[in-house]
């Protein structure tokens, strides 16, 4: 027969323990969902400071163009019609990128629209579109 002191002290630490739990169980469902929210803030932030980066290198790149002198929107790019600026002056891509200042492999992605160029190549692009086949021929001489 078990001891009445034992059954008592076994009784107490049940009923003990019982409470703490009730206790503590609203802590750890405010605890989990405060962590949540913190998660929730952590990748909000992410997305905000890349956002800020992209806006940054915008900004960047829109401050070329404005030291060329061209004024903001007067160029408009089309890859169709920069193929067919270079074939007009009978040039092969990498021709036209010796004339542009940049690789054959670039001027192949614009022309794809697989890229564009950056704003501080629009004022050379935009002078392709004035020049002559002789004038490409002796720029390409030079």
């Amino acid at each position: 027969m078990p001891n009445i002191a034992s059954v008592l002290k076994e009784e107490i630490a049940r009923v003990a323990r019982k409470e703490v739990r009730a206790d503590t169980q609203p802590l750890k469902k405010s605890s989990a969902s405060h962590r949540s929210d913190i998660a929730a803030l952590k990748r909000r932030i992410a997305t905000l400071e890349q956002m800020v980066k992209r806006l940054g290198r915008a900004a960047g790149k829109k401050l070329p163009q404005a030291e060329v002198g061209m004024p903001a929107g007067t160029f408009r790019f089309s890859a169709s019609g920069l193929l067919a600026q270079r074939k007009r002056l009978g040039l092969s891509a990498a021709e036209a990128g010796k004339l542009l200042g940049v690789s054959d492999q670039s001027v192949y992605k614009w022309e794809n629209g697989k890229t564009r160029p950056r704003a501080s190549q629009f004022a050379l692009i935009a002078a392709l579109r004035n020049m002559s086949k002789k004038d490409a021929a002796a720029q390409l001489a030079a």
